[in-house]
């Protein structure tokens, strides 16, 4: 299900594409112990978080923020048409994202600037569609904004060996000259700032919104599983540098906590969003 969130002069829809059962628990997090999953294994299903055959359940969604002055998307999820190697993403044709961003009442033509906290399959799905066997920009009037350190690293692994997700979804924009490439200073008018948050690749970045202060942050795989709060040590196989996606992970968790600023997650179960508070050496993200 879709939701919308209010926050200072915010307005914030989750548009959601998939929320499955992903990968098992102790294999996704090789750090994780089967003691420590036991020990959390109630509250985990039942916030969907974890199903009954310890899979761990993501949600796979972008977030739309509405500022005074433009509407932003962040993370296009999978998209259509997508040569992928995981089957439920695979040469997908369904019409449930686009059928989510009719129901919070915008079309593609609404969307001023689409901004990727990284370049993973599941994050720039939706930069592109198929189009009389083209893959052109989903949103025709977006500029979209990709981190330099994060474009580089992708320009220069897809260089050596082809990475279909750059090729199908982050080329395109750039052949369509509908990119900007832009440092960690960048802004966005008076309410949208970049925060690196780098180990799940090398120029992940969190988005910041919010005039003078931080209303709203979005951490992307900063973190995939509520677990990953209250451990902040305990990293994903997916992470490039997983010592320092942890060490990163704890800092963000640190900044935000006992804070107003409400977290909105890329992978955690509806609703995804909440606001960080201590518990015991940890962190749990209170659901707004």
């Amino acid at each position: 299900m879709g939701l919308e969130f209010a926050v200072g002069d915010l307005t914030i829809h989750r548009i959601v594409e998939q929320e499955i059962s992903f990968v098992p628990a102790l294999e996704m997090m090789p750090g994780l112990t089967p003691e420590v999953l036991a020990e959390n294994r109630a509250w985990m299903r039942q916030g969907r978080a974890l199903d009954d055959k310890d899979t761990l359940m993501l949600s796979f969604h972008s977030y739309v923020v509405k500022t005074p002055h433009h509407t932003i998307l962040i993370d296009s999820c999978i998209g259509n048409d997508k040569p992928r190697s995981r089957p439920f993403w695979n040469m997908k044709t369904d019409d449930t994202y686009m059928r989510a961003l009719a129901a919070a009442g915008l079309a593609v033509g609404d969307i001023d600037f689409v901004m990727c906290t990284h370049l993973h399959t599941d994050h720039v799905g939706w930069n592109t569609q198929l189009v009389n066997g083209r893959w052109v920009p989903t949103f025709p009037k977006a500029r979209y904004v990709f981190a330099r350190q994060e474009f580089d690293y992708w320009s220069e692994q897809n260089a050596k060996t082809p990475v279909p997700p750059f090729a199908d979804s982050v080329l395109p924009i750039v052949e369509a000259n509908r990119h900007d490439i832009v440092g960690d200073d960048h802004s966005i008018g008076d309410h949208l700032r970049i925060l690196p948050t780098p180990g799940h690749t090398p120029g992940h970045v969190a988005f910041t919104f919010g005039r003078g202060k931080d209303d709203a942050v979005f951490s992307g795989d900063l973190m995939h599983s509520p677990l990953q709060t209250l451990y902040p040590e305990l990293s994903v196989k997916f992470d490039v540098d997983p010592a320092r996606a942890a060490t990163t992970r704890r800092g963000f968790l640190e900044r935000y906590c006992d804070t107003e600023t409400l977290c909105c997650t890329a992978h955690f179960p509806a609703p995804s969003a909440g606001r960080i508070r201590r518990q015991g050496n940890g962190f749990v993200c209170v659901a707004a």
